[in-house]
């Protein structure tokens, strides 16, 4: 049935281009793609990100695990299907957005190798930059800000990744951050240092 239906469906070329938004942007668009065990301070730092993107005049949106969840993906749940369901909507989301010439910031556990490199694929190799969040789960079930470990442990949330379910670390990220040694300041301007060159590429 879905190739019937597919088999029906023409892309329609507009004249307004990727390019075009580019230009009027005056910077070139990216998906900064935050991952890592919950509490690791993906949030926290994509938000710090993008405070200094917004005073640089950098057109941003970020696309946060949670929010996504609560509208766009709320018919999904935890298993490792819809997990992989979860992480491909957001991806072909952030690719829309990329088109549309903006800087993406979306913070997501998203604890499959296969799936970031799924995204990858999406977006293309050259709109992307993959940020390791590296914190212990140590650290990350001490800070417990959502009180999700706590759950866990007492057997009410299955699925916890880092617990119950696995998280497959990046081999190769582009940037790596240790919020164990690093403040949020400094980890936002190393991220802010290794982009600014190609948000500026081809302008």
């Amino acid at each position: 049935m879905k190739e019937d239906i597919a088999k029906n469906i023409i892309a329609h070329n507009y004249v307004v281009t990727k390019s075009d938004r580019q230009s009027l942007k005056k910077h070139r668009p990216l998906l900064l793609w935050f991952t890592g065990l919950s509490g690791s301070g993906k949030s926290t730092i994509a938000n710090k990100v993008e405070q200094l993107l917004a005073a640089k005049n950098i057109h941003t949106y970020t696309l946060d695990g949670d929010n996504v969840r609560k509208g766009l993906n709320n018919n999904l749940s935890f298993s490792p299907e819809d997990r992989t369901e979860n992480i491909r909507r957001v991806a072909e989301t952030a690719n829309l957005m990329v088109d549309a010439g903006l800087v993406v910031l979306a913070a997501f556990v998203s604890p499959y190798i296969k799936d970031r490199a799924e995204i990858r694929r999406i977006v293309g190799d050259e709109n992307m930059v993959e940020v390791y969040v590296n914190t212990s789960l140590g650290e990350c079930m001490k800070r417990d800000v959502k009180g999700l470990y706590q759950k866990a442990l007492k057997g009410e949330i299955k699925n916890m990744t880092g617990l119950s379910a696995p998280y497959e670390a990046p081999v190769n990220p582009e940037i790596e951050i240790h919020t164990e040694q690093q403040s949020v300041e400094d980890a936002a301007q190393q991220i802010l240092d290794y982009i600014q060159p190609k948000l500026d590429q081809n302008i």
